[in-house]
């Protein structure tokens, strides 16, 4: 494309220094020619008034008279009828330019120059337009090249963003060019790229929060088949347990499907009114296995049989997050309280743990921010899922640790 272009913009300024050079070289070559017979012709007259002049006056006419007037680039002759011819100058040697003027009494002047001059002329006329020429080719190719290389770049870019977009780096260019068409193309391609990222962006944390939150139900559900399997001679305890780990494999499925919503539609309301025991009594017993295991203990205080609205698979998870949060970084028993606060019910999990760190704060909800090297995903995405389900969390105390659920009050 760079070639094309300087060709093209090349061939155009050849095309118009033939054009005015040619005409101009033959119209100054004239006129440098008409000039030097013009001053041929001037000698002459100058020589026959001269010589006119002496004769009207009965003087004798001779070179020594008018020598003043001519030159030594010139040869002239003064044909006097019955008198010697007058020469002044050397003869012309080769091509010359030539001018003769006569008198009333047939007296004849001749001026001969040689062409040298006018020649050396025309050729320094001829190489100054070559000079000029060659400047205006020379200008032309420049600013074809500056051209070109100006016009390839945004295509340049295209391809460099497209191979950027395909190997998976959408960050926008944010070039512009001065031309509003490769502007407008530049924008769009940024937009596009912006567009790119949001939605790399997402489907990552939607990977990242699935796999943090699918982590502990999975644990707890592989925990609670270990123990079907150990009491299979129990069918009660059977029956149980597996209704547990069906519960379990029903919420996991409720917290996809909502990370899913939560992704695609922020908006999506799937609140209902449900009673807070249910989802109480579903975490102590999820979480029992695990907890024998820690040897630590989940007491359950309170609040019974109130009703808020919400999702109970949300609600379940959110609370799991903070007890699975208890049991990483806290101590001592896990207090899960339910409690009236105006409109609102909150459902509180506190332990005896050292709290969290006063630099923290309310930055252990932020992404990537964790107090005890660990992921920094989980409170993140708890928060996020109790937003989306018209919620919130809060972090009342950083000693003893007291994160607090708030739900509304689906009234008596």
């Amino acid at each position: 494309m760079k070639r094309r272009m300087i060709n093209s913009l090349l061939g155009v300024v050849l095309v118009v220094v033939a054009v005015f050079c040619v005409p101009l070289a033959l119209i100054e070559k004239q006129s440098i020619t008409n000039a030097a017979n013009d001053r041929v012709d001037a000698v002459a007259v100058r020589v026959l008034g001269l010589v006119e002049s002496r004769l009207a006056a009965g003087e004798p006419v001779s070179g020594e008279k008018f020598a003043a007037v001519v030159t030594e680039n010139f040869y002239v002759t003064v044909d006097i009828p019955g008198q010697p011819q007058i020469v002044l100058g050397r003869p012309v040697d080769g091509p010359a330019l030539t001018a003769t003027e006569s008198g009333a009494s047939g007296e004849t002047v001749t001026v001969a120059q040689s062409r040298t001059a006018l020649d050396h002329e025309i050729g320094n006329m001829l190489l100054l337009l070559g000079v000029v020429a060659l400047l205006a080719v020379q200008a032309a190719v420049a600013l074809a090249v500056w051209q070109a290389k100006r016009l390839a770049r945004p295509l340049t870019d295209l391809a460099e963003t497209a191979e950027r977009l395909g190997s998976g780096d959408p960050r926008p260019q944010g070039r512009r060019y001065g031309v509003p068409e490769l502007d407008r193309i530049a924008e769009v391609l940024d937009t596009s790229a912006e567009r790119i990222a949001r939605m790399l962006t997402a489907e990552r944390r939607l990977a990242a929060d699935a796999s943090h939150q699918l982590r502990t139900p999975l644990t707890a559900l592989s925990m609670r088949l270990e123990e079907i399997t150990a009491l299979a001679e129990d069918p009660n305890t059977v029956r149980e347990e597996a209704t547990i780990g069906l519960q379990q494999v029903e919420r996991l499925t409720d917290v996809v499907q909502r990370l899913l919503t939560n992704q695609r539609d922020p908006n999506s309301p799937t609140a209902v009114s449900f009673c807070l025991d249910d989802v109480l009594k579903q975490q102590v017993e999820e979480w029992a296995p695990t907890l024998r295991d820690s040897r630590r203990q989940l007491v359950v205080e309170g609040l019974r049989d109130v009703r808020v609205i919400g999702t109970p698979g949300t609600v379940s998870q959110v609370l799991a997050t903070l007890i699975e949060n208890s049991l990483m970084h806290g101590a001592g028993t896990i207090t899960l309280r339910a409690r009236r606060s105006g409109s609102s019910v909150v459902a509180e999990v506190q332990d005896e743990g050292p709290g969290v760190p006063r630099e923290l704060g309310n930055r252990v909800f932020e992404r990537a921010v964790s107090g005890r090297n660990s992921t920094g995903i989980g409170l993140a995405v708890a928060r996020d899922l109790a937003e989306a389900d018209g919620g919130r969390l809060e972090l009342l105390s950083l000693r003893p640790p007291v994160f607090a659920l708030f739900l509304a009050h689906a009234g008596d």
